[in-house]
């Protein structure tokens, strides 16, 4: 696992710890407790969770507190921490590998049942995403229901952070919120970032003296106004953030709006994508990059945990095997995508919609069925 090798460091002439070694040692030296502010009140939880609704019922997104455009590439210098469950946090990780900076930028897997982030103060009720070692003992729902294993994909911090709030706290952000994907900054103890369509740019090229693959681009300059637009306008706030506005709505007024433009937007995508390999032309970007990571998780939790069931993606034959399409030719984005810790956080960390945290038996459409949309060979744009 190249993550835990220094940049000067090789698997013939070190020898590799194992993950629940490294998070052991990790997690007893620690000499300082990360400060903590307590998380009391309904308000506070849904703002440190980024699921707060306004008073029409309508989920609103928070924006992120970390932004940065620029930062001085250095390898070994950063570290990724990433939730494989989490749309946004995946398609970070696709960009680290899409660009090969396995061995420049660090990384962490978080387990993708959300737990107690303080267990031990009765009063601080907050849940969010927490580190395992694989091995470890099973979790449960934040009520306690269920079962969730510990399995190989985990990745403990090595600086022996417990829970994505730690990680936020060391950086000074006791508030939230304690979201993924989250770029930081091991030199000087900050946070980067936590929007993933900055880090998604700054993976992209500002990296690009330490990257296996400095030729690859996913922004080319002669679409950048199309894509944006075309994102702008359709593909996040309709679908990307749309999936969440049905999801999380509180009123039925709000759910209604947020569906129908949903669906809308998929018939549309639909219909673009039958003349188009992809939503560039013929060449793999970040906005299809954005787009599958929505699609995947669609009919496997969308449909059923968000209410998005006027279709499923497979009912949308340009869309699943765009999805397809991507999964087998497109291999960075295959090895960022899991399945398994997608259904597994979705259906057990929210208890107020589904209590006792049973996970549903579709694994959604079968990812490597025939396509017909091309080879894998010649899907980047390189510069």
């Amino acid at each position: 696992s190249s993550h835990l090798f220094s940049p000067t460091q090789t698997p013939s002439n070190c020898m590799l710890p194992s993950r629940r070694l490294l998070y052991t040692l990790a997690v007893s030296a620690r000499a300082l407790k990360p400060p903590t502010t307590p998380i009391r009140t309904m308000s506070a939880i849904a703002a440190t969770t980024n699921t707060v609704a306004n008073k029409d019922g309508a989920y609103v997104r928070h924006a992120a507190k970390h932004r940065t455009d620029a930062v001085e590439a250095e390898a070994g210098r950063y570290h990724l921490h990433v939730a494989l469950a989490c749309p946004w946090a995946a398609g970070a990780l696709s960009m680290l590998y899409l660009k090969g900076l396995e061995d420049a930028i660090s990384l962490s897997i978080v387990h993708p049942t959300w737990q107690r982030t303080r267990p031990d103060d009765p009063e601080d009720t907050h849940c969010g995403w927490v580190y395992r070692a694989p091995g470890d003992a099973p979790l449960s729902n934040p009520l306690g229901h269920g079962s969730y294993d510990c399995d190989d994909a985990l990745i403990p911090d090595p600086a022996g952070a417990a829970s994505i709030r730690d990680v936020y706290a060391k950086a000074g952000d006791a508030s939230g919120p304690f979201t993924t994907p989250a770029l930081f900054d091991k030199k000087t103890g900050k946070l980067v970032s936590n929007e993933s369509m900055d880090i998604l740019k700054l993976l992209n090229s500002a990296f690009d003296k330490v990257a296996k693959h400095p030729e690859r681009e996913f922004y080319p300059s002669d679409l950048a106004g199309d894509l944006q637009t075309l994102n702008d306008e359709l593909v996040y706030p309709n679908v990307n953030n749309g999936v969440y506005r049905c999801g999380f709505a509180k009123s039925q007024k709000a759910y209604d709006a947020a569906v129908a433009g949903l669906f809308e937007a998929l018939e549309d995508l639909d219909k673009r994508l039958a003349s188009q390999r992809f939503l560039g032309g013929d060449k793999f970007s970040w906005l299809d990059l954005r787009l599958y990571h929505t699609l995947v998780r669609f009919d496997p939790v969308y449909v059923v945990y968000f209410k998005t069931n006027v279709k499923r993606i497979a009912d949308y034959p340009n869309l699943v095997n765009f999805v397809r399409d991507v999964y087998q030719s497109v291999e960075p984005v295959r090895r960022a995508t899991n399945i398994k810790h997608i259904k597994m956080h979705y259906y057990t960390s929210h208890p107020a919609l589904n209590t006792y945290g049973i996970i549903p038996a579709s694994m959604g459409p079968d990812l490597e069925a025939e396509h017909g949309r091309g080879a894998a060979d010649g899907v980047y744009f390189t510069h």
